[in-house]
Order: C-alpha cells, then structure tokens, then sequence
C-alpha cells in the first residue's frame, strides 16, 4: 500500500470537511447560538490534523486499487468520527457512541436518529446534521477528485470505490472533469428543488433542510413527524418527485443536460426503476383504499411519497407507514433491500443488480431446459461479461450474509422481530426508518451501545457497498508498496 499517499489523500479530505463545516458555523452566529464554540474547536482539530497530513512528501503518486479503497475507506470513517464532535462539544448528544451513530447515519446518508425529539434543538446543529447528508450523498471524496485531481490515472480507483454500483466509469476522460460534471448537476438540482420548496411555503432554512435529505437521500429532518408536519400536497409532491430524480443514475442527467434522450429511453435499468416505483405506488395506494385507510386521492398521494421515499433509500415520511396493512408494509420492505439505480446518491442493493440476479436467474432456468445451449445476459443490448456477473452475484450474497449476522447480533437486545430485521435492513441500505420501535415515528434511541456500533457499521458498509470495509481485514491489504 501507498501508505503516504493515502495519508497525504485523508489529509485532504479532512481539510475539505473542516470547509464544509463553516456554513453551520455561519448559522450558529446568525441565530447567536452558543454552538458556535463547539464548531470552532472541531474546526481546529481538523486542520490540527489534515494540514501536517497534506504536507507529506509522496514520491510515488501512483494510486492502485487496494490505495482507493483505502483512502475511500478511512475517510468515511474520519469524516464520520470528526463529524460527531460537534454533537458531543455542544451538548446536544454527549455521548460519543450515540454522537458517532448520529454522524454516521448523516454522512451514509442513512438518517436514523437516536434523537427523539429534534424541534428544540440548535438550527446550526440541525443544520449540520443535515449538511453531512448532502456531504455524503455525492460524496466529499468525489469534490476532492474535482478540485484537487493530484493523483492521476490511480484517480479511477477513488471513483470506482466511492460510487455505488457495478458499472462506475467516466462521462468525459479526464477524471476531475466528470467528478465537476456529476457534482454541477448535483448542485443544480438541489438549488432547484430549495426554490420549489420556498415557493410551495416552506421557510429557506428548512427548505435547506428538506432538500439537503432530498439530494443525499438521507431523510433528516428538523420536523418530529417529517415531512408529514406540513400537511402540504405540493411539498409532497416537490419532495417525491426529487428523490425520484435523486435515484436515477446521474450519468442519466447528464444526457438529459445534452438531450440525448435516446440514451435515456433506452437505459434498461431506468425503465426497471420505474416499472418498480409506479407499481409498487399503485398496489400499495389500493391497499391502503381497500383496507379504508384513505380515500382514493390520499392513498395515490401517500403511496407515491412513501414508495418514492423507500425505493430510494432517502427515508422522508408522510404517514406512519408501520400502521399501514401488511401488504404495504412487505411491499416497502422488499423496496429498502432493492433501492434505486447504480450512480445515484441511494442505498440498498441496487436496481441493476436486481436486474441482472433475475436474468441470472432465468439463464440457469432456460440452461437446466436445454443443457447443450449458450446464452448469455444481457443489459441494454449489450453483453454483460462473467466477471461483472460473478461480481454481482458476489455482492448479493455478501449483503444477505451481513444482513444475518447483523440481525442475530441486534436480536439479542430483546427487541421484537419486527425491530431487529427491519433496523438492519434500514441500516444497511442507508434509509433510516424502519418498522415497529424504529419506524417512521419512532428512534434508535433505545438500543443498546454494541446495538448502535453493530448498526454505525452497518451503515458505513452498506454506503461503501461492503468491500472497502471488508478489505481492511486482509492482512495483504496492508503489505507495503516502495515510495
């Protein structure tokens, strides 16, 4: 490993978060908040520790693989760590493990809470709570690629591991320049939706708020009852419709941006997510018709936000979904394990790997009925190779192993079933409510310690999509490179 490097790189990152924490200092001091003490101390120990680190000497700026997912890696779990102090300096959480399960959940954008009750607390630390959402939905690694290019072709392997999905590649050649592009189209976006949401009655701060959870589907909110406490069709609207466009891989906006429509049309996994979200959204609105919840119109309205906040991983509500019937309820389940496209800023397992483990599927099937016969897997009219498939099928298999031994190990903090399956499923695919003690109304924050830490590395794997992390137990990954 290239370990000054990679020390040179979270150097960078941690200077880049110490940035991104003057906006809620800003607000602290506008609103006259003590706060403002509790930043300016976490500010002075990232740059305590990031400036020396960016300051060493790297012979070799050559990154591998093994360095990008490193770097990928520890800066999730710095970012996350330096992150929490906030919290802990301010009083607002004074322990560091449930400070630590706040600020991990902003930063996956997860957006379970350990907080019962956020109304009362400081706007600059609800701000903050809700910037790492926006910080991590795109990702602080990639605004490190766009304006700080310093390693090369080894820049690849930082895009490939801080992007989920099987398919990561460049939009323009040089790296730098689609890590400007990805991030122009993430910023524009979110500006939009913030006007639509003040136009729709919504005070800027917390449209701020609101959109920053939207753009990360994170789900943050400075409301107890979410979104819901507005009582508002268009801002229903206005929210479910932008975590529908924040799911969609932003390759797709970017051929939007140049109308390249036919590449849109044609994008198989587009029409899976969207076959997906109107389907799910109209069984779900007759079941909550049929079983006399609401009327036609509220139930389509409902449905929509609630499926469009599930699928996408983001984890706004409209309603407590956990009191909806059971169909609705396995339905939304079923939508946290699948989540939204490769590229976007959701969690779960992604649609293209859903879409090629059902195609896998079906070869094996038409193969067991004629043996003698070659077929092959295809996405978008294109062939997809062994490796692509074996690695699907890898990640598959690798997340449902987690999963299981997650659930076990909460399991033993005697909560019900209900509980203990759906706070996994919540944490490893970054959403943030599930069912029952933690569904929409509800928090994390009655877990045991060893709960929250099991459930903190749930969060940072299932954003990392498994690998980074798990590489970190290799003893080769650690094995020197010369510089």
């Amino acid at each position: 490993m290239n370990r000054k490097a990679v020390l040179r790189a979270l150097g960078i990152v941690l200077v880049c978060e110490a940035g991104f924490m003057l906006p809620s200092l800003f607000v602290a001091f506008h609103y006259r908040e003590g706060e403002s003490a509790a930043f300016l101390t976490t500010l002075f120990l990232l740059l305590s520790v990031g400036l020396p680190l960016t300051r060493i000497r790297v012979r070799i700026r050559e990154l591998y693989a093994r360095d990008g997912f490193a770097i990928v890696a520890f800066g999730w779990l710095s970012m996350a760590f330096f992150g929490a102090l906030p919290f802990v300096f301010s009083g607002t959480i004074p322990g560091l493990v449930d400070a630590l399960f706040e600020s991990m959940s902003g930063f996956t954008t997860t957006g379970a809470s350990i907080l019962p009750v956020v109304e009362g607390l400081p706007r600059s630390i609800l701000f903050w709570r809700s910037f790492t959402h926006w910080i991590g939905g795109m990702g602080v690694l990639m605004l490190t690629l766009a304006i700080l290019p310093l390693f090369g072709a080894g820049s690849l392997h930082i895009l490939r591991a801080e992007s989920p999905g099987p398919s990561t590649g460049k939009l323009v050649p040089k790296i730098g320049q689609t890590a400007k592009i990805l991030y122009g189209l993430y910023v524009g976006l979110t500006l939009a939706e913030i006007i639509a949401l003040k136009i729709a009655g919504m005070s800027w701060f917390d449209a701020l708020i609101h959109a920053f959870g939207t753009a990360g589907t994170g789900g943050f909110s400075n409301r107890n009852a979410s979104v819901g406490a507005y009582g508002s069709l268009a801002i229903n609207l206005i929210i479910g419709v932008f975590m529908f466009l924040f799911g969609m891989n932003f390759t797709l906006h970017y051929q939007i941006t140049r109308r390249n429509w036919r590449f849109v049309l044609k994008d198989e996994e587009l029409r899976f997510y969207v076959a997906m979200v109107a389907g799910a959204t109209l069984f779900i609105a007759a079941d909550l018709w049929v079983n006399s919840l609401f009327s036609p119109g509220p139930a389509l309205e409902h449905a929509f936000f609630q499926v469009s906040s599930i699928t996408t991983t983001t984890g706004f509500a409209t309603a407590d979904f956990h009191g909806w019937p059971v169909f609705s309820k396995v339905t939304l389940l079923v939508l946290m394990i699948v989540g939204p496209c490769a590229g976007s800023t959701g969690g779960g397992m992604k649609s293209i790997r859903v879409l090629m483990a059902l195609k896998i599927i079906r070869r094996e099937l038409v193969k067991m009925k004629h043996p003698q016969s070659v077929h092959t897997v295809r996405i978008g009219g294109r062939n997809v190779d062994d490796e692509t498939l074996g690695g699907v099928t890898a990640f598959i298999l690798f997340y449902l192993v987690l999963m299981v031994l997650a659930i076990f190990l909460v399991a033993m903090d005697s909560h019900d079933l209900e509980t203990a399956f759906s706070s996994v499923v919540a944490c490893l695919s970054n959403i943030g409510p599930g069912l029952s003690v933690v569904g929409p109304m509800g928090n994390y924050s009655g877990f045991h310690p060893l709960s929250k830490v099991v459930l903190s590395l749930c969060m940072v794997i299932g954003r990392l999509e498994i690998f980074p992390i798990l590489l970190l137990a290799m003893p080769s990954f650690w094995r020197r490179v010369s510089i």
